[in-house]
């Protein structure tokens, strides 16, 4: 049987890094499960701001939070009142019960991401968002597919849906795919991302590939 691995994994150190930076030491168990929940959050305050990703680097006595979107203005608010909004949430909610360690100082900054369409994270999100409008499948894997070979750096993509599509009694999974799409070399600069669309009928599962060339580091 084949074993499906998630394509950044093959590719740390080599031409991807880690979301997460910095010296954890022996709290590693600690630190990471703050990790987990200052991304859990954040993406439910941060629900259709268009965010890609959130970067985390630790240092001794601070925490810098790289959140990259493509609606800064969104993120920031007026007057930088979304900032300071986030800023005291997560120092409420996250840091609070840590009383074993010096206080840690959250810094926040924002992204922006000029080319929403070429990042998979973001083109997933744009899919499922149309799914649960009940705009048809076919429709959405066409004119998401078209958006995402528009920009030259883009060499191939592959996205696919699953679940009960429009609606329908079995479920079932349609792909669409265009270009090239090497997964077995490690070289190949491929951004994959999921994302899930909860519709009345049932939630539908969503994975993209992007394929945007050869690295060599």
């Amino acid at each position: 049987m084949t074993h499906k691995v998630h394509p950044k994994i093959y590719r740390i150190r080599e031409i991807s890094d880690w979301d997460s930076r910095g010296f954890y030491g022996k709290k590693f168990p600690q630190f990471l499960r703050e990790d987990f929940e200052i991304r859990k959050f954040l993406n439910k305050k941060l629900l259709g701001a268009g965010v890609q990703s959130i970067e985390i680097e630790r240092f001794s006595t601070k925490i810098n939070i790289i959140i990259n979107t493509a609606r800064p203005g969104l993120v920031i608010g007026r007057g930088g009142k979304g900032i300071e909004e986030l800023k005291t949430g997560l120092e409420n909610k996250i840091f609070k019960n840590d009383k074993s360690q010096k206080k840690i100082d959250v810094q926040l900054e924002i992204r922006e991401v000029k080319d929403p369409w070429s990042k998979a994270s973001l083109v997933s999100q744009g899919v499922a968002q149309q799914l649960q409008k009940r705009i048809p499948y076919k429709r959405v894997l066409k004119q998401a597919m078209d958006k995402v070979m528009a920009h030259k750096e883009v060499k191939g993509a592959k996205i696919e849906i699953a679940g009960r599509l429009d609606g329908a009694e079995m479920c079932r999974t349609q792909w669409l795919k265009a270009g090239q799409l090497p997964l077995q070399t490690i070289r190949a600069d491929i951004d994959y991302a999921q994302a899930q669309a909860y519709c009345t009928y049932g939630v539908i599962g969503i994975k993209v590939w992007i394929y945007k060339g050869e690295r060599f580091c």
